[in-house]
């Protein structure tokens, strides 16, 4: 299984890119690269914009279609010819679980098509594992204007990690949090890298 970072939003409510901003000294991108990189055999960044991530330690893809939003991250990295399987998270969400992360590859068993964890009663599908057999089915769903990735879910077999098995290990579900605008960067002590 490969990790996958999907780094080509509009960033439309920030005004700096959102992988770039500081959470305890350390930019989201590079520690979520670190991180993801102790538990998986590659690391894909999926971006519009890959220099910006050439000092880091991933593999970089473009969109293969443009502006389609996370549906279309998923679908290129999914497109990678010897991926597989993969799991998903954004560039925007400082702080993943690590152990909520191997608990969810440990019980993945490849049957079904994504293995999405469930949060106050919504399922969380920036921080999922989808497999190679849905390339057809985004493709088509994105090429017809669709682009929810929750919408998307109810037209696969999806396997859920029930809420109790996430709050066991990440009670507070800081590792569905993402920063989306500048209210979220001060109420969560983040702060922007100007260099």
């Amino acid at each position: 299984m490969d990790a996958v970072i999907l780094a080509g939003g509009e960033n439309t409510r920030m005004p700096f890119l959102k992988g770039f901003l500081e959470f305890e000294g350390k930019q989201i991108v590079a520690s979520n690269v670190a991180l993801l990189n102790s538990i998986f055999r590659r690391t894909f960044i999926v971006t519009n914009d890959p220099a910006l991530y050439f000092s880091l330690d991933a593999h970089l893809v473009g969109d293969v279609i443009r502006g389609k939003g996370p549906l279309g991250g998923i679908f290129s990295a999914l497109a990678v010819p010897n991926v597989s399987e993969v799991f998903v998270t954004a560039c925007d969400m400082p702080f993943i679980n690590v152990i909520l992360v191997q608990y969810m590859t440990g019980k993945w068993d490849g049957k079904g098509d994504a293995f999405i964890p469930l949060y106050e009663g919504r399922s969380q599908p920036l921080f999922g594992i989808y497999t190679k057999k849905i390339v057809r089915i985004i493709e088509e769903y994105i090429t017809n204007g669709r682009r929810s990735v929750r919408e998307f879910l109810q037209d696969i077999q999806v396997r859920y990690v029930g809420q109790e098995e996430v709050m066991a290990i990440d009670p507070e579900g800081r590792s569905f949090v993402n920063i989306n605008t500048m209210e979220d960067l001060t109420r969560e002590g983040g702060r922007v890298c100007l260099g």
